[in-house]
C-alpha cells in the first residue's frame, strides 16, 4: 500500500472522487465502544446497541467489527448469540483504537468509477485537540484509516494538515458536497493546523496558526482542498449543526442526500425546540441552493423526536471522572436526530429512542424513498440507539461505509 503525499498528488487530480452514501459497498466499518469516561455503565449497554445496530447492517452488507485486544473475545462471543441472525455476516477484526467513532476516525474512501479504490486518510485531533477536543490521547484513532487501506489493500491519500471527520461531511456523488461552517472553520481544525518543528523526543506536535477561525481565507482554502479530496465541483456551506459542544456541529445531524438533486433535512414546528432555529435555517439554505448540475435541490422534512432526549442521572453518575475527557451531565439536551441515519446496499439504518416519533421517522423515510427511488428499492429498519446517543454520537456516527470500486 502506497502513501501519496499532498505535494504528488490528489484524488481530483488522479480522477478519483467519493461516491454518495447510497452507491454500492463492499462493507460497512465500526469500532467497539470500551472508554469508560464516555460510555454508561462501563460501556455495556452501549455494546448491546453496537451489536443490534451491526446485525441490522448486515442484513445487506458485510461489517467490519474492530475490537480492542482485551475485548476481542467478549466481542467474539456475543455475535456467537442465535439472536443476531445475520452474525455470519459479521467480521470482529482485532484493531487498537482510543474510541469508537468510525464515521470520524476511519478512511474516507474514493473510487475513479473505472475499478480503482484509494482512501483519504484526514488528520484527526479528537474534534478540536488541545482547543475543544473531547478526549486525549488519540493518536490510536490517528491510525485507523491507515490500517483500514492496509485492510482494503488500497493506496492512501495523506494531505499535509488538514482536520476533517466523515460526519462532517456528505456528498451526492455528481460533484455536489455539504458541509457547515460551524464545524470546518472553527479554530479547532484546519485554521491551526500548521505543523511547527518540534523536538523528536516531543509526543505531541506543536501548532501554529494558519488562518484566522471563521475567516473567508480559510472557507477558500477549504474549498480548494475538499474538492482536491473528495473529487467534488460545488461546496454548499449550511451555517450551523445542532451539536456544537461534541463534534462542532457535524452535517450528518442535519441533512443528507436521499439521490442526486434530493436531500433530506430535520424539521420541527414547535418554536421552544431546543433545535428549532437550526432545522429552519439548514432548511432554508438547501432549499435555495443548486447543486454542481444546476439542480435546484429538492428538500424533505424529516422530523426530530417529539421530546428532545436527556440522559439520567444515574448514567451520568456511572461513567469515569476523567480530566481529559467531556463530562456527561443529565440537564443539557442530548443530539438524538434521526437524520444520523446509515444508508447501505438498499438498507436505510434509522435511529430509534422511544420517542412517540420513533415509527413517524421510518415511515417518513421509507416514504422518501420509495418516492425518490421507487417502491420496495430501500428497506428502511429502526435500531434503539440512545445508549449510542449517551457517548455523543448515532448511527451515522459509529459507521463508516466502503464503497465498492
Amino acid at each position: 500500500m502506497r502513501t501519496i503525499t499532498e505535494s504528488e498528488s490528489t484524488p481530483r487530480a488522479d480522477g478519483y472522487f467519493m461516491p454518495a452514501e447510497f452507491a454500492p459497498q463492499d462493507r460497512v466499518w465500526m469500532g467497539w465502544p470500551h472508554r469508560t469516561d464516555t460510555w454508561a455503565h462501563g460501556a455495556k449497554p452501549a455494546q448491546s446497541q453496537y451489536a443490534d445496530i451491526a446485525n441490522a447492517i448486515a442484513e445487506f452488507t458485510t461489517v467490519v467489527m474492530c475490537v480492542n485486544q482485551a475485548d476481542y473475545a467478549n466481542c467474539k462471543a456475543v455475535f456467537e448469540d442465535e439472536k443476531y441472525e445475520n452474525r455470519d455476516n459479521i467480521i470482529v477484526l482485532e484493531m487498537t483504537t482510543d474510541d469508537a467513532w468510525f464515521r470520524d476516525t476511519g478512511a474516507t474512501f474514493v473510487i475513479d468509477g473505472k475499478g480503482g479504490k484509494r482512501a483519504n486518510h484526514w488528520h484527526f485531533n479528537a474534534y478540536g485537540g488541545m482547543i475543544d477536543g473531547l478526549y486525549f490521547p488519540w493518536d490510536k484513532d490517528e491510525q485507523i484509516a491507515l490500517k483500514m487501506a492496509e485492510f482494503a489493500r488500497c493506496d492512501r491519500y495523506r494531505p499535509d494538515d488538514m482536520i476533517l471527520e466523515g460526519g462532517s461531511i456528505t456528498v451526492d456523488g455528481e460533484g455536489t458536497l455539504v458541509v457547515t461552517d460551524q464545524c470546518l472553520l472553527s479554530p479547532g481544525r484546519t485554521a491551526s493546523a500548521v505543523r511547527i518543528e518540534e523536538d523528536e523526543d516531543d509526543l505531541w506536535p506543536s501548532y501554529a496558526l494558519k488562518f484566522q477561525p471563521w475567516s473567508e481565507e480559510l472557507r477558500e482554502y477549504m474549498n480548494e482542498h475538499l474538492k482536491d479530496y473528495l473529487g467534488v465541483e460545488k461546496v454548499i456551506w449550511v451555517k450551523e449543526g445542532i451539536d456544537p459542544c461534541e463534534t462542532n456541529g457535524h452535517i450528518d445531524d442535519v441533512a443528507t442526500f436521499i439521490a442526486p438533486g434530493v436531500m433530506a433535512c430535520i424539521w420541527s414546528d414547535d418554536p421552544d425546540y431546543p433545535f428549532y432555529r437550526q432545522c429552519h435555517e439548514a432548511y432554508e439554505t438547501l432549499s435555495n441552493a443548486t447543486d454542481a448540475k444546476g439542480r435546484k435541490l429538492k428538500v424533505y422534512k424529516l422530523p426530530m423526536p417529539v421530546n428532545p432526549l436527556y440522559m439520567d442521572q444515574a448514567s451520568c453518575d456511572s461513567i469515569d471522572i476523567d480530566e481529559n475527557a467531556e463530562p456527561r451531565v443529565p440537564d443539557e439536551p442530548l443530539i438524538a436526530s434521526y437524520m444520523n441515519y446509515l444508508v447501505t446496499n438498499h438498507g436505510v439504518i434509522v435511529p430509534q429512542y422511544g420517542d412517540e416519533n420513533d415509527a413517524l421517522a421510518v415511515e417518513t423515510l421509507q416514504k422518501i424513498y420509495d418516492e425518490t427511488w421507487g417502491e420496495g428499492v430501500y428497506k428502511c429498519v429502526g435500531v434503539k440507539s440512545e445508549q449510542v446517543v449517551y457517548g455523543g454520537g448515532n448511527i451515522h456516527c459509529i459507521t463508516q461505509q466502503e464503497p465498492s470500486a
